[in-house]
């Protein structure tokens, strides 16, 4: 019998940069930004995203007939604000700053205003728009929510190390408690312009480039961001940028306290009626487990736990964009993930293929093909 091949091979990002490509971080940034603070999002019914979010393991910060924020139980600001809107919509995301000063610096920067936030969320923000033309507010001196009682990781028998002794487990079906906001992950039409503004403008530095199979000398089409703290280790990802036929929304994750926290919250979900998208199983670049799931509205979210941490000092890491390349383990990418699961909005997405073939944008035949090879390989 012939030897399978192993569609993990030269797939690990751990590869870096060849000379002349990009060095994942801009020389001298306006600001460097902590953390994402939030992300917003408009809905028309809040008491079905209400119920979602409560099954997906938010709790509730506050509510009102137009607003409800969404929080999880770290100590910090609320994770997803929800506004009343006629439509379903991504609005854009909020990241915090460690220095109140960077607000004004980035404002005079731009040419912005600082304006204050409510006294629901308190501090005060400037508001930028992004090459894609997404909405990004940066906040600093917000209160912070006190934490709320967490989900402990269960003690782990791991090969001879016994911590468990004389005890059982049963980890019970409920949602999986949210600690925090992990990150977003967006596409744009014009990638590499908006990779840039984001280093350049809020110091985000890259952990992993991704180029389609065949087209490295073109350069990346994704990649994975994480905030610059120096020689505090942060998430592997805050922000993702992957190149599309259209500007928006991917998904967003959220922290919880380990696997069976993430399992047995999924089997909860399930048992009341909602749809997984892909999972479980444990990503390649940023070795996260996985766990992903479509609200109500069609929005992507994802439980995650044991993502990578990573300081100042790793350079940026460079792999093929392909389906096999996703997930170190688990079932193969779904089409509902990858967004090429047939049904109604197929002739929507392929009349935005063919405006974004037409426009002036980074989207072009050729990286259309990148795609379609990634999307198989």
């Amino acid at each position: 019998m012939s030897k399978q091949p192993d569609p993990h091979s030269n797939l690990h990002s751990e590869q870096g940069g060849l000379a002349g490509e990009h060095p994942g971080r801009a020389r001298n940034p306006i600001v460097k930004v902590h953390d994402l603070a939030w992300l917003v999002f408009e809905k028309p019914d809040l008491d079905q995203a209400e119920r979602f979010a409560q099954d997906f393991g938010f709790t509730t910060a506050l509510r009102t007939g137009d607003e409800l924020y969404l929080r999880g139980t770290d100590v910090g600001s609320p994770c997803v604000l929800i506004r009343q809107g006629t439509q379903s919509r991504f609005v854009g995301p909020a990241f915090q700053t460690g220095d109140p000063r960077d607000v004004r610096r980035l404002a005079e920067a731009t040419g912005r205003a600082v304006t204050k936030l409510p006294e629901t969320l308190g501090g005060v923000a400037v508001d930028l728009v992004d090459p894609s033309g997404t909405p990004v507010r940066v906040v600093s001196d917000t209160q912070d929510l006190a934490g709320l009682p967490a989900q402990e990781p269960l003690p782990l028998n791991l090969g001879h190390d016994v911590r468990r002794a004389n005890a059982t487990q049963r980890p019970p079906r409920e949602p999986a408690r949210i600690q925090r906001l992990g990150h977003v992950v967006m596409q744009s039409t014009t990638y590499l312009e908006t990779l840039n503004w984001y280093l350049e403008h809020l110091g985000l530095i890259v952990s992993d480039f991704l180029y389609f199979p065949g087209q490295r000398e073109r350069g990346p089409v994704m990649s994975f961001i994480r905030c610059d703290r120096g020689a505090t280790p942060t998430d592997h990802h805050t922000l993702a940028l992957t190149l599309g036929a259209a500007n928006g929304y991917v998904h967003s994750a959220y922290q919880v306290a380990d696997l069976d926290a993430l399992a047995a919250g999924g089997e909860y979900l399930l048992d009341h009626g909602y749809r997984r998208s892909w999972g479980i199983g444990r990503h390649i670049e940023g070795s996260q487990i996985f766990d992903y799931w479509r609200d109500p509205d069609g929005f992507l979210v994802e439980h995650f736990t044991d993502g990578d941490m990573f300081d100042r000092t790793m350079e940026p890491g460079w792999a093929p964009m392909t389906v096999s390349g996703l997930a170190q383990w688990g079932p193969r990418a779904t089409g509902d993930f990858l967004g090429i699961k047939p049904g109604p909005h197929v002739l929507h997405d392929l009349w935005g293929v063919v405006n974004a073939l037409r426009a002036d944008n980074e989207f072009d035949v050729q990286r259309l093909g990148g795609f379609l090879k990634g999307a198989t390989s």
